[in-house]
């Protein structure tokens, strides 16, 4: 009997001395000798009173532009506050190992791709992942657009195939889009042939229609089981990240027993619209940033960790 897991639906004064006359006759000749060298020599001021380089200008200047940028972006998506901006990443990334009590038989033995709810971290940073791709709102482009939200992405074809185009544009954004299999089904039920076809076919459709292959792959409904993983890890997975919360556009979901964020945690949500939620995914986005915002936490790129 092979395992199935489930998992059920985150910084002096100065002193003036006189000086010899000659000393007084010395200077006057060396200020005319350098007023004689031309309008073409770069005169040096004093100690202290130079200006700064045009580059740190330059930067300076940019950076008040793109906080006015996001200053102006925030009110005009009705977000309470500007959203926090997340630490530069490690420079060493942190080891990925699957949660305690996640791993099915040969999991470490023979290499196969960790599920883990959580990213090893002590800043207080969350990763937002989106998953399937029913709703494609071009307004949600826009808002993640402006307000510079990382996100990932794990796609379904049965979701996708009607609007490749929106999701590539999205790619163009430079979002990572990844693996959620061809028709999201209940894994574990499904041979082991089954399921590799399932995962194979996606990173099929993935390469053809986006260029790449992907190393991330999230099993539908965050059940699988070893064939699972041994399937995912034949078709070039590396990671089986799932999810510490969901959000959805009028609530939350916990897996902890605490019911809070923690630095680190891997949030979930849906590409839902008004056919699904009492909302639409621009109002998703803002209670989610609304929320993460007021309790000191930033969102992060999940891929910059892996």
């Amino acid at each position: 009997m092979r395992a199935v897991v489930q998992n059920d639906k985150s910084r002096a004064s100065r002193r003036v001395s006189r000086a010899p006359r000659v000393t007084a006759v010395l200077a006057v000749a060396a200020l005319a000798a350098g007023c004689a060298q031309g309008d073409d020599q770069a005169v040096r001021g004093a100690a202290g009173q130079q200006a700064p380089p045009a580059r740190a200008v330059d930067g300076a200047a940019k950076a008040r532009e793109a906080r006015a940028a996001l200053v102006a972006a925030a009110k005009r998506w009705n977000l309470e506050k500007v959203p926090l901006t997340a630490p530069a990443p490690p420079g060493k990334k942190p080891e990925i190992k699957a949660r305690e009590g996640f791993e099915v038989d040969g999991q470490e033995e023979d290499g196969l791709p960790p599920v883990f709810t959580t990213v090893p971290t002590k800043e207080k940073i969350v990763f937002l992942t989106i998953d399937d791709g029913a709703e494609k709102d071009p307004a949600f482009l826009r808002m993640m657009s402006e307000l510079k939200i990382p996100y990932t992405v794990f796609l379904t074809d049965e979701e996708i195939k009607d609007d490749y185009g929106y999701f590539k544009e999205m790619q163009a954004r430079g979002v990572t889009l990844n693996n959620h299999t061809l028709s999201h089904p209940y894994l574990p039920a499904l041979s082991y042939e089954e399921q590799k076809q399932e995962i194979c076919g996606m990173q099929d459709v993935m390469e053809k229609r986006y260029g790449k292959r992907p190393v991330l792959f999230r099993p539908p409904f965050g059940n699988y089981d070893g064939d699972t993983l041994r399937a995912a890890k034949s078709c070039g997975i590396e990671y089986a990240p799932i999810w510490s919360e969901e959000v959805y556009v009028d609530h939350w979901e916990y897996r902890e027993w605490d019911q809070d964020l923690h630095p680190g945690d891997i949030v979930l949500t849906h590409f839902r619209g008004t056919d699904d939620w009492d909302g639409t995914m621009t109002d998703m986005v803002r209670r989610f940033l609304d929320r993460i915002t007021a309790d000191g936490y930033a969102v992060a790129r999940l891929e910059d960790y892996l």
